[in-house]
């Protein structure tokens, strides 16, 4: 009886954050399904009309959706190869030991902390500029012509941003895990005459594994809705070469007022994020009981 009064107890303690966070989430999903099936603009009101599965329908067969999805890709894997190469670099040099290497790890978490809109445009008008940019500056030095980074390379200019602020989570995760490594494996290798590569492959990257799903699970969830730095930087140009399914869903809404068809994207990102966290998941579970 006692075990049961304590459960009973928990769950009507818990039941008011339950029923919030409910609210919360399904209040304005079940409206934005609703209006996933009007033709509701906010130029026309009072004209909104029921016309079913049309603006899933319309959204689909966008050419920009095939864009978009393509881009979405694109950087994902752009920003998750950067980040998880570079950050087990860094993890391995910052776990040796040298002078001054608390201030080198908090220097290195820095960007990590700075927000999307102001580290976009610090790369757009620091380092991006065609005219006064770091690089145009580097490149006049080696007698090149600057490139116009934004203009001719847009995608590729915002994978670069996005990796730069996620580099130091995935090197703070990476750098934990690998802190737990047993020093006495890596003697034992050093003993057998096992060289710095051998280790790695070895010894360091499988005990890296499960960390480096994490870092792949928490990092796609989040980059799959990248919205400011398109908007401070491209604005999903030019044409829809930097356009991810976020921005498309943006341009949907508020720059062509189409109520309907942004809810119908909205919810086929909802379905296509549910689609690669599931797979996700299911990977990190596989490493998990390995």
């Amino acid at each position: 009886m006692a075990t049961l009064h304590t459960r009973s107890s928990a769950r009507l303690m818990m039941a008011p954050a339950v029923i919030m966070l409910l609210v919360w989430m399904a209040v304005p999903l079940a409206m934005t399904l609703y209006f996933s099936f009007l033709r509701y603009n906010l130029l026309t009101p009072g004209l909104e009309e029921w016309v079913g599965f049309f603006n899933y329908k319309y959204f689909l067969t966008d050419p920009a959706f095939g864009d978009a999805l393509v881009n979405t890709l694109l950087l994902v894997g752009g920003v998750l190869l950067i980040t998880v190469i570079g950050g087990t670099m860094l993890a391995l040099l910052l776990d040796q030991p040298f002078f001054g290497q608390g201030i080198v790890r908090l220097m290195v978490i820095a960007p990590f902390f700075v927000m999307p809109t102001v580290s976009a445009l610090v790369w757009k008008n620091m380092f991006m500029h065609p005219v006064y940019g770091l690089f145009a500056y580097v490149w006049k030095l080696f007698g090149l012509e600057p490139v116009d980074w934004l203009a001719s390379l847009p995608l590729f200019s915002i994978t670069m941003m996005v990796a730069w602020q996620w580099l130091p989570f995935a090197t703070l995760i990476l750098l934990t895990a690998l802190q737990s490594l047993d020093e006495e494996q890596k003697e034992a290798a050093e003993m057998d005459g096992a060289g710095f590569f051998s280790k790695f492959v070895y010894i360091v990257l499988p005990h890296l594994a499960r960390a480096i799903t994490v870092v792949i699970l928490i990092e796609t969830i989040f980059l799959l809705s990248v919205f400011a730095e398109i908007l401070v930087t491209t604005s999903g140009g030019p044409g829809t070469q930097s356009t991810n399914i976020t921005y498309l869903v943006y341009t949907q809404a508020l720059l062509q007022f189409d109520v309907g068809g942004a809810s119908a994207g909205g919810i086929i990102a909802v379905i296509l994020a549910n689609i690669v966290a599931f797979f996700l998941i299911r990977l990190i579970g596989k490493n998990l009981e390995a």
